[in-house]
């Protein structure tokens, strides 16, 4: 699949980097924090994303002011500029209605927008989302929350990649090496250290609470439950002050879901369901291709093994199952090894498919 790049002028003429891929009916995702249209295109942390909402349909998205392909030197980094920017590449595609995708502080702008021009979108899915930024969540989020400017400010551009995996595994806990080596690497790429801190604190200051009861669109709210980086309680509070909003949960630490973990075929199952697009069971087709029946006996496991696939399959992270156990962590990851190489199968998923095929789980 190919990805096409433009450029359009949003307030103060700052040039916004557009990309479009897929085709079909229009999808516009508002920008999220860490974009780079080209170098995340590529990356195991985001490309299943762009493959999924380009299929079927035409993924219309774009890097944030400060970021990617966008200008970096700007002023203003406001929500206001950020909705402002959302307006311009909607304008700029001459779309009449669509369904608008919200990630992370991504959802205010999407909340903001669909309050104004309820009449353009179809429907609002708004994933790991907030509507009141860290600075305005209490005294120990704020805290936090200025430490981690200071440490951006002093560790982003460093050669040492120590802080930036320290900041990926804020995103991802429980990515692979190599996917917190491409996010690390992301950083980098995305922008400069004293931009990235000025983008965080322009979080801190957002807050479009006042705004949910007048959300009149047809909304999908969706958080994963032990998110390390937005409080799985804000996803609660659009849900709950959202009129009429349907509220998934996922179980996963991950702020970006990434491709191997249930979460991730839950969350396009309920995706596809709230758009309405082709029959979900597809996805867990899908997620079977390339698994070799003849090398997956499932009377291979033991007791153990098979306990911990009951729990994987129940959405489960290692870190519960091995809280739940009384075990490692790292005894949880050897013992899924050890299930995979006998199943003849390389993620999580495949191997709750592969169960359900035969019978093993309900």
């Amino acid at each position: 699949m190919q990805q096409t790049i433009r450029f359009v002028k949003s307030a103060g003429g700052v040039r916004l980097a557009v990309g479009v891929s897929g085709s079909g009916a229009p999808l516009v995702k508002s920008a999220n924090w860490l974009s780079h249209l080209e170098f995340d295109w590529q990356s195991p942390v985001w490309r299943h994303w762009f493959q999924f909402l380009s299929a079927g349909q035409q993924l219309i998205r774009f890097d944030p002011r400060g970021c990617g392909l966008t200008d970096w030197e700007v002023d203003d980094l406001s929500q206001q500029a950020q909705v402002a920017d959302l307006e311009a590449v909607i304008d700029a595609s001459g779309l009449d209605k669509f369904p608008l995708l919200g990630i992370s502080q991504g959802g205010a702008a999407c909340i903001e927008y669909a309050t104004r021009y309820p009449e353009k979108v179809t429907h609002l899915i708004l994933y790991g989302a907030y509507s009141v930024g860290w600075a305005q969540r209490g005294d120990e989020a704020k805290r936090s929350g200025e430490a981690l400017i200071e440490l951006i400010r002093l560790g982003w551009g460093q050669e040492n990649p120590a802080f930036r995996q320290l900041f990926a595994s804020l995103f991802i806990p429980d990515a692979t090496p190599e996917q917190i080596r491409w996010f690390s690497d992301l950083m980098r790429t995305t922008t400069k250290p004293e931009i990235a801190a000025r983008i965080l604190e322009s979080f801190g200051v957002i807050n479009v609470r006042h705004l949910l009861a007048q959300v009149s669109v047809p909304t999908l709210v969706v958080h994963a439950r032990g998110d390390a980086r937005i409080p799985f309680e804000q996803g609660r509070i659009l849900a709950a002050e959202i009129p009429g909003a349907r509220f998934v949960t996922l179980e996963s630490r991950n702020h970006i879901l990434m491709e191997d973990e249930p979460a991730w075929l839950r969350f396009r199952q309920c995706f596809n369901e709230f758009l309405g697009h082709p029959e979900p069971q597809a996805i867990a087709r899908e997620a079977a291709v390339h698994i070799a029946p003849s090398s997956s006996d499932l009377s291979q496991l033991t007791s153990r093994e098979n306990e911990i696939l009951r729990l994987v399959a129940a959405g489960e992270g290692n870190a519960e199952i091995a809280r739940r156990l009384f075990i490692s962590e790292k005894t949880v990851r050897n013992h899924l090894t050890s299930v995979f190489e006998k199943l003849g199968v390389d993620s999580r998923a495949k191997a709750i498919v592969l169960a359900r095929d035969r019978a093993m789980l309900n």
